[in-house]
């Protein structure tokens, strides 16, 4: 059996492929396209492949898998798979061959692959992101030229902000110079409606995000965002492991005696991050709706400060949705929380 392995770049990746003994059958850099992958896998017997999870890693891996070999996606993070690299010599060239002897040897950690499915959700909910984004940056800016000449945008949602603008008495050099903004709005604020509907849509045929949304401050763009990131609740041990794969459990510094905790780590997915932190907002202010969240999270902030205490809250809905997803079980204050 052959071993292989991809060094994967955007533009040109390295391909090593080596016998059961390691012995070299081929070493050599393609232009990395759907074109290149053929020429070199489509008519090799069937092998093991391995490269690094990244950016362009699935669709290499799915191109590869189509000739029929077994592809092996590794988390770069595990350093045993490079065996004695420097990083002070790095090339191409090192790193091919410490991935193709890492394949042949079995020395990796699979990276989680996405499903299709989630894979879909997720670049529909970026793609909303980054409208929510532009319209927010077009609202800021709009508001600071008003200011500089003396004027103010009348309260109101972010999805009114271009119909408040054509409403202010403003002089025609001013007026000109914002309409380009006010034709922003009104190109992104359609789009931001209509990727809500279908998230909403999609939440509730799904019934994962369905039973998410139960509980307290999650709406169907959290409940979605939290499924399609963790994608199998299995694959993590307990909340604790998912909740550190969110980046929202604290930093450490401890040693013998000395036990120190900082900040947040902020590793992994920032979207969710924010979007469950939001949520914990949502359950701060809906006193009457949430009471036992919101009380636990009162008293948290009566010793450490509001802001500690509404990203504490963030931890716990995350470990709390955990639970509901793992259990198959709608929100139970006392029961899910006790859960997680």
């Amino acid at each position: 059996m052959e071993y292989g392995a991809i060094d994967l770049h955007l533009r040109s990746s390295v391909i090593r492929i080596v016998g059961e003994e390691g012995s070299v059958k081929l070493d050599r850099r393609i232009m990395t396209t759907r074109e290149g992958l053929q020429r070199v896998f489509a008519d090799r017997p069937a092998m093991r492949v391995l490269l690094e999870t990244g950016t362009e890693s699935e669709w290499v891996a799915q191109t590869v898998e189509s000739y029929g070999h077994e592809v092996i996606v590794a988390d770069p993070n595990y350093t045993l798979m490079y065996g004695h690299r420097q990083r002070r010599v790095k090339t191409d060239r090192r790193d091919v061959a410490a991935l193709a002897e890492a394949c042949r040897l079995g020395i990796y950690r699979r990276a989680h692959r996405a499903s299709a499915t989630q894979r879909q959700v997720r670049r529909q909910l970026r793609v909303r992101e980054q409208l929510v984004r532009i319209r927010t940056q077009t609202i800021n800016l709009m508001r600071a030229q008003l200011r500089q000449e003396g004027y103010r945008l009348p309260a109101g949602t972010a999805e009114t902000a271009g119909q408040r603008l054509g409403r202010l008495a403003l002089p025609p050099p001013l007026q000109a110079a914002l309409a380009p903004l006010g034709a922003v709005l009104e190109t992104v604020t359609p789009a931001i409606r209509a990727a809500e509907r279908d998230a909403s849509a999609q939440a509730h045929a799904d019934p994962v995000v369905s039973l998410l949304m139960t509980a307290p401050g999650i709406g169907p763009v959290t409940a979605l965002a939290y499924r399609a990131t963790l994608d199998d609740v299995r694959r993590f041990r307990d909340a604790g492991a998912a909740t550190a794969f969110l980046g929202l459990v604290p930093s450490e510094d401890s040693s013998a005696e000395r036990r120190q905790k900082g900040r947040i780590t902020k590793a992994g997915p920032r979207a969710l991050r924010a979007l469950l932190v939001q949520a914990a907002w949502v359950v701060w202010r809906q006193r009457a709706k949430n009471g036992e969240l919101q009380l636990w999270a009162h008293r948290l902030a009566a010793r450490r400060g509001r802001r500690i205490a509404v990203v504490a809250l963030a931890r716990r809905l995350a470990r709390i949705l955990f639970a509901m997803w793992r259990d198959q079980r709608t929100y139970c204050p006392t029961v899910t929380s006790s859960a997680a």
